[in-house]
């Protein structure tokens, strides 16, 4: 991971609530089990030092769900690439792309090396 990204996954684990490794010993499974569940979610730290994230199952739950969301955004977005890229692949096999692409030859040497971009070009 990037020092950026460590920087800011530093700044979100210091918005949640923390416990030392020697609290957590001491509170035990139960005393642990509890501030899980009022919280949701625990920093155990090593000399102030992040060492662990617990989370309670409704915060892990939440997690899977919006990584799964994310993961089918972005399969949707490349499918929607893929779909518009083979739309244009598919003009460059029809019959008649060979004297499309002559005309537009012809038409770049009428504009004197400038250059037009855009979808109908």
């Amino acid at each position: 991971m990037a020092v950026a990204s460590n920087s800011k996954l530093f700044d979100w684990l210091a918005q949640l609530p923390h416990a030392p490794a020697s609290d957590v010993k001491k509170l035990g499974w139960r005393g642990l089990m509890r501030t899980i569940r009022s919280e949701g979610k625990l920093v155990v730290t090593n000399h102030d030092e992040p060492e662990a994230v617990i989370l309670s199952t409704d915060e892990y739950a939440d997690l899977m769900r919006a990584a799964q969301q994310t993961a089918m955004q972005t399969e949707n977005a490349l499918a929607a690439l893929r779909q518009r890229f083979d739309q244009r692949l598919a003009v460059l096999q029809s019959p008649d792309a060979a004297d499309r692409l002559r005309d537009v030859m012809r038409a770049g040497a009428r504009l004197k090396g400038k250059v037009k971009a855009g979808a109908r070009h």
